[in-house]
């Protein structure tokens, strides 16, 4: 194929062209966002003669298979990582130029046809003890500490928590609705008791700074998907409200119009970062550690595997059974021989 770099201008026509497709699939914005950046960075890493970007439509099966080599060699990114950049790709050239790529690379040949897959090393969670999560609760305050609650007693992603809104809290049948959650799936999971009267006066207090949005005119919040346009009122109604609304409205990037979108997630995890520090916890604490803790203590307790995979929304019993080997169950279920000495 003609390698000839096409015109600068067409480069942000084909990041427009990206994000287009992207909102047409319904991906979130921040599929949105590093697919965008992915596909930047590969047009910078192939240039022409002249030092330019190339066009990908210049670019095909071995320029790809070189930039995720380099990824893995150069780099030295994560599995996960490299392969968000190749998903990216795949679908520049399926949905974005409509040239579907073939197969990439060869992993028994040599030199630039040989495709390096970043290795997908074998961890296990950070998983707090009962005592380490409340002390870590202990130092947290006011709405952080809330939101730290229903991670570990929900079992939530940090934004699935942060995305919460009014109509998705069940207090009388104890549960809570996840909506679009990772992999874009919906899901129940526990509403602790512990939580129910925290959160009651959180909202009794968010209900008098919406009425008082509503008379502004600034209650308006952002909506998922058309549902805008299917029900017109819905933006201003109680029930769309974020459980956990941002402290001042801001511009949607998509829409450009000034909504209220939910807290951001930087602040808690800062957060739950220092309130490890004073708890004096040398584990590496970050939000979603309080997941896996949820995980971890309710296998602890006798709860069925299948259970915890529904409540956690794990498309697989497998991605749940690492919470098992935390536990050391199964063939490592041993009580150590210096154990049994009479020091």
């Amino acid at each position: 194929m003609d390698s000839a770099p096409l015109p600068d201008a067409a480069a942000p026509r084909l990041l427009d062209l990206v994000r287009l497709a992207c909102r047409l699939r319904h991906y979130s914005y921040r599929t949105e966002q590093a697919y965008t950046g992915w596909v930047r960075r590969f047009c910078r890493y192939h240039r022409d003669g002249r030092g330019r970007p190339r066009h990908p439509a210049t670019m095909r099966e071995p320029e790809v298979t070189a930039f995720l080599t380099h990824l893995a060699v150069d780099r030295h990114v994560a599995a996960s990582t490299q392969n968000q950049a190749l998903a990216a790709l795949l679908f520049l050239y399926d949905a974005v130029l409509g040239a579907p790529l073939g197969p990439l690379g060869d992993e028994a040949a040599d030199g630039p046809r040989a495709l390096v897959r970043a290795k997908r090393p074998r961890r296990l969670p950070v998983v707090l003890t009962r005592e380490e999560v409340e002390r870590v609760l202990t130092h947290l305050r006011g709405t952080h500490r809330l939101i730290a609650m229903l991670l570990y007693g929900s079992g939530l992603r940090l934004t699935e928590a942060l995305r919460l809104r009014v109509k998705d809290l069940d207090s009388g049948y104890a549960h809570l609705v996840v909506r679009d959650g990772k992999g874009g799936k919906d899901r129940i999971t526990v509403f602790p008791e512990a939580v129910h009267e925290p959160v009651e006066r959180h909202l009794g207090r968010e209900r008098l700074r919406y009425e008082a949005e509503l008379d502004e005119g600034t209650a308006t919040v952002s909506l998922p998907g058309a549902l805008e346009r299917k029900y017109p009122n819905a933006a201003t109604e109680w029930g769309w409200r974020y459980v956990f609304p941002a402290a001042q409205p801001s511009v949607d990037p998509r829409s450009g119009r000034e909504l209220r979108h939910h807290l951001g997630p930087s602040a808690v995890q800062r957060a739950v970062r220092r309130a490890a520090r004073r708890a004096e916890i040398a584990k590496p604490v970050s939000p979603h550690v309080f997941r896996h803790s949820f995980a971890t203590h309710l296998l602890a307790r006798g709860a069925d595997i299948r259970t915890v995979q529904e409540l956690l929304g794990h498309a697989s019993v497998n991605t749940t059974m690492v919470y098992t080997h935390v536990l050391n169950r199964g063939g490592l279920g041993v009580v150590s021989p210096l154990d049994a000495l009479r020091l």
